[in-house]
C-alpha cells in the first residue's frame, strides 16, 4: 500500500472519528432538557462534564505539541465548547451545595491539574521528551477512563438486567473506539491506539452481555416482589436501587469522559431510571463517560 493510500485512510478514519465523537458529545442533551424543565439539577452531577473538559484540554495540548494531529484538535476543541456549556448550564440550575462542590472540582482538575501538567512539561522537558511525557499522561488517563465500564458489566451480571446499558450507546461507543484505534494505528501514534483497544474490548463485551441478558428477568424485580409480600421493609428496595444506580453512575464515568479517541457518556441521574439518547438515534442513559484521543 502506498504512502498516499495510508494518508487517505488516516484522514478517513479521523473524519469518521470526529463525526461519531461529535454525536456522542451531544448525547447528554436530553439530560439537560430535563434539568431545564424542572429548573433543578436534582440528583445529576457535574463530574462527567468536568472530567470530559479536562480530557479534551489534555488531548488538545498533546496534539499541539505533536505534528500532524489536526483532527484531534478539531474534535477536542468542539468537545471543550460543549463540555463548558454543560458545566455552565449545570452551575446555573444547581443548588448551592452542588455548585460549590462543582467549582472545587473545576479548580482542582482544570486549574491546578491541567495547569501543573502544562507548566511542568514546559519547564522540565523539551522537544520529543515533552511530547512523550504528555502522550503517556494522555494514555494513562484514557486507560483509567476505560476501566470504568467494568462496574457496569459487573452490575449487569449481578442484576441480570441491561436497563442501564442501552445497546445503541454501546454500539456507538464501540464504533467510536474502532475508528480512533485505526486512526492512531495508521498515524503510528500508540498513545491514541492503545487505549481504544480497551474501549473496543469493553464495547464488545457490553453488546454480548446485552444479548445474553436482554430477556432475563432482573434479580432486583424478584427481590422487590418478595419485599412487597412481607410489607415490613418497604423502604429497602428504594435504598438498594439508589445504591445500585450510584455504582452505575460512577462506573459510567467512562462516558462522557470524552477526550477524543475515546468518548463515553454517563447518566448521572441518581434518582430517575430512564435513558438519555444518542443524537444519532434518540437513546441514552451516565457517564462515559467519552475519553478521546
Amino acid at each position: 500500500m502506498t504512502g498516499d493510500s495510508f494518508a487517505h485512510l488516516t484522514l478517513a478514519f479521523g473524519l469518521l472519528g470526529n463525526v461519531v465523537s461529535f454525536m456522542v458529545f451531544l448525547s447528554p442533551l436530553p439530560t439537560f432538557y430535563k434539568v431545564y424543565k424542572k429548573k433543578s439539577t436534582e440528583g445529576f452531577q457535574s463530574v462527567p462534564y468536568v472530567v470530559g473538559l479536562f480530557s479534551a484540554m489534555l488531548w488538545i495540548y498533546y496534539a499541539l505539541l505533536k505534528a500532524n494531529a489536526m483532527l484531534l484538535i478539531t474534535i477536542n476543541s468542539v468537545g471543550c465548547v460543549i463540555q463548558t456549556f454543560y458545566i455552565c448550564f449545570f452551575l446555573f440550575y444547581a443548588p448551592k451545595k452542588a455548585r460549590v462542590e462543582s467549582l472545587k472540582l473545576i479548580m482542582l482538575m482544570i486549574v491546578v491539574g491541567f495547569g501543573l501538567i502544562v507548566v511542568l512539561t514546559q519547564f522540565l522537558a523539551n522537544g520529543t521528551t515533552r511530547v512523550a511525557i504528555v502522550g503517556w499522561i494522555c494514555l494513562v488517563f484514557a486507560l483509567c477512563v476505560f476501566v470504568a465500564p467494568l462496574g457496569v458489566l459487573r452490575q449487569v451480571i449481578k442484576t441480570k438486567s441491561v436497563e442501564y446499558m442501552p445497546i445503541l450507546l454501546s454500539a456507538a461507543l464501540t464504533l467510536n473506539a474502532i475508528t480512533w484505534f485505526f486512526y492512531g494505528l495508521l498515524l503510528r501514534d500508540f498513545n491514541i491506539a492503545i487505549p481504544n483497544v480497551l474501549g473496543i474490548t469493553f464495547g464488545v463485551l457490553q453488546m454480548i452481555l446485552y444479548f445474553v441478558y436482554k430477556n432475563k428477568k432482573p434479580v432486583s424485580d424478584e427481590k422487590v416482589s418478595e419485599l412487597e409480600v412481607k410489607s415490613v421493609e418497604t423502604a429497602e428496595p428504594k435504598i438498594s436501587g439508589k445504591k445500585d444506580q450510584e455504582i452505575i453512575d460512577v462506573a459510567k464515568l467512562s462516558a462522557l469522559i470524552s477526550a477524543i479517541p475515546v468518548v463515553t457518556k454517563i447518566n448521572e441521574n441518581t434518582n430517575d431510571v430512564d435513558h438519555d439518547h444518542l443524537v444519532v438515534e434518540p437513546h441514552v442513559p451516565n457517564h462515559t463517560i467519552e475519553v478521546a484521543a
